[in-house]
């Protein structure tokens, strides 16, 4: 839509702007034109949004968000600013883009990957903890807990209702083969992420899909244990095992996660994978990323708009955190008050270890080191003082509401119709690689090299009854070759076009 106003050199000038940080070029170009915001690119459909938040430019972001920049809107591949800042870990332009209300249920058009996969692939937690951050309510851990404490009193109703709730169907969300953001944080070995999305009710028991999956060498009807056993991390597995999942679960191919690691060369996982093992688990604790007062400041920052995060005025008491902005939140407990950009400082980057005498979810205040666990808003400032921008006023409504999704899912840019419009030869400039950075090791030991397949057809081994010789034979050829392309979770065409992206988005 952008390049309709016939003005693309003054678009990529800011494009170029966007990517290279350049705040003054961007500011003196949108001042001149503000249309230049809802600008794209003719290639990518990309917009200069996609470009700053792909390289997290976080003040571009908001300047171009300020001017009237679209924050839903998506590339040729059905990307958004949000996933590419999610993609390459920026946390701060993903918390930029959640004031403006960014649509986070949204997904691309090659393999139907939201937010959350491309941060979950990627381990990056702390853009995790922010995409889930509306689904999650402001309250102690037993409220997060409540339909899981429930559900263990065998009650069909609870489960039911538990499986329905709004976290746990953006969290167990599916891609390309039902692949969810669990299988692909356990695959890479990230423990951090696998810990926070199980205890946003990540389902332990997901399984691919059925018909197959581009993860074809660890087989269609996977669980996350079988692609953690494929990854090779052992304390991926501990906590897999510790919430739930079954030793003795079998995927299409009837292979167990023990067959899976021994085929990819875990040898340190089959004392823990094996189906008669007497080890012990050890039980984990709540996750130290899990912030549950970040639901609270985002609700009170989107009320006050951006220039209450960076002005003060005479008369109100200054932040004694950062001592430039005025006081705008209060904490519970104990009643210190806080700058709302310090308050949602704290709750995207406070990592609170497990042996903390805080509540398990909290964060603690940086004044008295009281756990806190929601913010109010301080009733000196009136919501008809604030002034709002023009982007932030005209915001998209809740992403919870049904009207929203049903909306969404049918836009006419997913038809048959509209995919069918656009060239193959076409390809997105900051990236269309589903799943990147999923290459698994051959070995990842330490000590030296494991003993690869070769070696082991020679030596003396026990067979099992579900990973037998003519299985590993099998699968030989097919493995070697398909460890030599960085990308298992695409075609050769989309492994090219990730090569032209990277190549493109470097320059």
């Amino acid at each position: 839509m952008g390049n309709s106003f016939g003005c693309s050199a003054s678009g990529e000038r800011l494009v170029s702007a966007a990517r290279d940080g350049d705040f003054v070029e961007a500011k003196m170009l949108l001042d001149c034109n503000p249309c230049l915001a809802k600008y794209s690119t003719f290639g990518g459909l990309n917009s200069p949004l996609h470009f700053a938040a792909s390289k997290g430019h976080n003040e571009i972001v908001a300047l171009l968000l300020e001017n009237g920049a679209d924050v839903n809107s998506r590339n040729y591949c059905g990307q958004t600013a949000l996933m590419q800042a999610c993609r390459y870990g920026h946390w701060e332009v993903v918390q930029s883009l959640l004031l403006f209300r960014c649509n986070v249920t949204r997904t691309d058009y090659l393999s139907g990957r939201t937010a959350l996969h491309f941060a979950a692939v990627n381990g990056h937690v702390r853009c995790v903890r922010l995409v889930v951050a509306d689904f999650v309510p402001s309250g102690s851990i037993e409220t997060l807990y409540a339909v899981t404490i429930s559900d263990r009193s065998d009650g069909s109703n609870n489960k039911l209702k538990y499986e329905q709730s709004p976290l746990s169907k953006f969290v167990n969300k599916a891609a390309d083969g039902g692949i969810t953001a669990l299988h692909m944080a356990a695959l890479n070995g990230y423990f951090d992420c696998v810990q926070l999305l199980l205890d946003l009710h990540a389902n332990v028991s997901s399984v691919t899909f059925h018909y197959g999956t581009s993860m074809d060498l660890i087989g269609a009807g996977s669980t996350p244990l079988h692609y953690a056993a494929c990854g090779g991390n052992l304390k991926c597995c501990q906590i897999l095992l510790a919430r739930g999942a079954s030793r003795l679960s079998q995927n299409c191919n009837g292979w167990l996660p023990l067959d899976v690691a021994r085929m990819w060369g875990r040898h340190w996982l089959e004392p823990l994978l094996s189906p008669n093992s007497d080890l012990s688990v050890p039980m984990f604790p709540p996750s130290s990323y899990l912030s549950l007062p970040l639901t609270s400041a985002l609700n009170i920052a989107r009320e006050c708009g951006l220039q209450s995060l960076t002005t003060a005025s005479d008369d109100a008491d200054i932040c004694a955190v950062c001592l430039e902005r005025a006081c705008i939140v209060a904490a519970e407990g104990c009643a210190h008050e806080l700058c709302v950009r310090c308050a949602l400082y704290l709750c995207s980057t406070t990592n609170i270890p497990s042996e903390s005498p805080i509540p398990p979810g909290s964060i603690p205040c940086p004044l008295c080191r009281h756990g806190i666990i929601y913010f109010v808003k301080l009733p000196c400032l009136s919501s008809k003082d604030i002034k709002l921008p023009l982007s932030l006023s005209l915001c998209s409504p809740c992403i919870l509401h049904h009207k929203e999704q049903e909306q969404d899912t049918s836009e006419t840019i997913d038809s048959p119709d509209t995919r069918k419009h656009h060239s193959s030869d076409m390809f997105c400039p900051v990236t269309c690689s589903p799943f990147p950075s999923a290459a698994i090791p051959f070995c990842t030991c330490n000590e030296g090299p494991c003993p690869n397949f070769e070696s082991r057809e020679n030596a003396p081994q026990e067979e099992s009854p579900h990973c037998s010789q003519p299985v590993l034979e099998k699968t030989e050829d097919m493995r070697l070759e398909k460890t030599k392309c960085s990308n298992m979770f695409w075609g050769r065409r989309s492994y090219n076009r990730e090569n032209r992206c990277n190549a493109e988005i470097n320059a």
